[in-house]
C-alpha cells in the first residue's frame, strides 16, 4: 500500500504522521512546492519510528511528482490556509489553480488513486477535483464532515461531561461556518438522544460553538487548525485502506440523494476499499432538510466562481 500526502505544511504533516504511526501503508509520500521542506517533515516523522514502533516507510518530495507513481492513496492539503477574518469562500481563486494542478499532476503516475480532499474551501474544491478529473466519482472524497462532527462532539463532552467516544453525533451540509448542520436532534449518548439531557439554550449553543469550530481556532491560533484536521484526514485514509465499511459524513457527489444534484456536499456515506460506497438516507425532517437545501445553495454560490 502506497499513500502520498500532497502538502507538507501542518494539516498534511499531521495527517502524515497519524498515517505513519497507525501504519497505514508501508510507504508514504509526502509532496510540496517548498523547497527541501517535505523531505525535511519526512526524515522528522522518520526519526520517530524507533520511538514509536512503526516501520512505514515516509519520503518528502520537492515537487517530483514521479515520486508518487502508484498511490493508492493521495491526500490533497495543498493550498494557502485561512487567516484570521477570511472566509472559507475568499480562499477559492488561489486554491482552486493549485488543487487542479494537483489532481492532474497525480493521474499522471497514479492514474487508479483514491483522493481524499481536505483543502478549503473544501465543497468546491472536491466538485473542482470531481469535474477537472473526469475519474469515478466514488474516487472523489471531501474530508470535512468527519472534522465537523468531530469537533460537535467535543462542543457536546463540554455539556453532558461525558466521553466522546460513547457519542453518536455528525454534521451534514457544507464545510462552512454557515452552511454546516450539526443533527442534534439525531445525536445520542449510548443510543439515548443527548436532548433528552440537555435544554434548548444549551442546544442552541452547541449548534453555534460547532459552526464557528473552525473560525474560533483560526481566530485563537492566527491561522487554520492542524490536529484535527489532520487526524481526520488519517481516519479517512485508515477507513478506505483498511476496508473498514465506515459510516462517516464526508463531501461527495449527489446524483438526487437528499433532493439535490451537481454538487458535492457532506452527506452520510460508508468508506471502503473502493472510496465511498454507499450514501446512507438519514430520513431528515422538514427543518433539516430546508437546512440543507439552503446550504446547497450557498455551496452552488462558490462553485459558480470557479466558472
Amino acid at each position: 500500500m502506497k499513500i502520498t500526502v500532497v502538502g507538507a505544511g501542518a494539516v498534511g504533516a499531521t495527517c502524515a504522521d497519524n498515517i505513519a504511526r497507525k501504519e497505514l501503508a508501508t510507504e508514504l509520500v509526502l509532496l510540496d512546492i517548498k523547497e527541501g521542506f517535505a523531505e525535511g517533515k519526512a526524515q522528522d516523522i522518520m526519526q520517530t519510528a524507533a520511538l514509536l514502533n512503526f516501520d512505514t516507510r515516509v519520503t518528502g518530495s520537492t515537487n517530483d511528482y514521479s515520486k508518487t507513481a502508484n498511490s493508492d492513496v493521495v491526500v490533497v492539503t495543498s493550498g494557502i490556509p485561512r487567516k484570521p477574518g477570511m472566509t472559507r469562500e475568499e480562499l477559492i481563486g488561489t486554491n482552486a489553480n493549485i488543487v487542479k494542478t494537483v489532481c492532474e499532476n497525480i493521474l499522471q503516475y497514479s492514474p487508479n488513486a483514491i483522493f481524499v480532499i481536505i483543502s478549503n474551501p473544501m465543497d468546491t474544491m472536491t466538485y473542482l477535483a470531481l469535474k477537472s478529473t473526469g475519474i469515478p466519482k466514488n474516487r472523489i472524497i471531501g474530508m470535512g464532515g468527519i472534522l465537523d462532527s468531530a469537533r460537535f462532539k467535543y462542543q457536546l463532552t463540554q455539556h453532558l461531561n461525558c466521553s466522546a467516544a460513547d457519542l453518536n453525533a455528525v454534521v451534514i451540509g457544507g464545510h462552512g461556518d454557515t452552511t454546516m448542520i450539526p443533527l442534534i436532534d439525531k445525536a445520542t449518548w449510548n443510543s439515548v438522544p443527548v436532548k433528552n439531557f440537555l435544554t434548548d439554550a444549551q442546544k442552541e449553543q452547541i449548534v453555534k460553538d460547532t459552526m464557528v469550530g473552525g473560525a474560533t481556532l483560526t481566530k485563537l491560533l492566527g491561522t487554520s487548525a492542524w490536529y484535527a484536521p489532520g487526524a481526520a484526514g488519517a481516519a479517512l485514509v485508515e477507513a478506505i485502506v483498511r476496508d473498514e465499511k465506515k459510516l462517516f459524513t464526508c463531501c461527495v457527489a449527489l446524483d438526487g440523494e437528499y433532493g439535490q444534484k451537481d454538487i458535492c456536499l457532506g452527506v452520510p456515506v460508508i468508506i471502503g476499499k473502493n472510496g465511498w460506497e454507499k450514501i446512507i438516507d438519514f430520513q431528515l425532517t422538514a427543518d433539516e432538510q430546508k437546512l440543507f437545501d439552503e446550504s446547497a445553495t450557498a455551496v452552488r454560490s462558490m462553485n459558480a466562481v470557479l466558472q
